[in-house]
């Protein structure tokens, strides 16, 4: 049997109540209690992954479009690595990949003298909360390689990625013609 033809089989059948017991099924046929740290974080990366998806749906410049569309290929690529134990699948080049844009991105900018809000563009708004998102992932992750070591790109990627949606955000006002919200310190004080 070809692997498109196990793929499609084990796809094929949505409801097989193998989790009503608490457990799911990891890809290497193992299973894992759902409250487990390590479904936490492929959780919490299958969630930003899915944010990324209603931030694509947005009116976007190509370029952060197919920034984002290869965030979502190397976000289902850590999903497989987080749910086989002991695999590493994100590598050092995607995290190279994340610092380049992180750097071209923010070339277009003006520099940042003060805090800022999530805010502005609808747009720049998800982007924003894409980037809180991703923490919270990376948080998981975290937590996940203090119980069992994980290889560090995985870690690496999500804080790069944390760096990008923030640049993004800024970018995402700067095209809209926005401005950054200027966080005002003691403002309602």
């Amino acid at each position: 049997m070809s692997e498109s033809t196990r793929r499609g089989n084990r796809l094929s059948k949505i409801v097989t109540r193998t989790g009503d017991d608490g457990t799911t099924g990891l890809g290497d046929g193992s299973r894992a209690a759902k409250d487990s740290l390590r479904i936490d974080a492929i959780g919490e990366v299958d969630e930003l992954n899915s944010l990324l998806g209603v931030l694509l749906a947005e009116d976007l410049p190509e370029s952060v479009r197919a920034a984002l569309h290869d965030i979502q290929h190397d976000l289902f690529d850590l999903g497989g690595e987080l749910c086989l134990p002991g695999v590493a699948v994100i590598q050092d080049t995607q995290v190279a990949r994340l610092e380049q844009q992180v750097e071209q991105f923010n070339a277009v900018l003006p520099m940042l003298k003060e805090f800022i809000l999530p805010g502005g563009s609808r747009q720049a708004a998800l982007a924003h909360l894409a980037r809180a998102v991703c923490r919270r992932a990376e948080r998981a992750v975290v937590r996940l390689h203090h119980a069992e070591a994980l290889a560090d790109p995985a870690r690496r990627y999500l804080n790069r990625l944390s760096d990008l949606l923030f640049v993004l955000g800024r970018d995402l006002n700067r095209v809209a013609n926005r401005s950054d919200v200027l966080w005002q310190k003691g403002k309602n004080a």
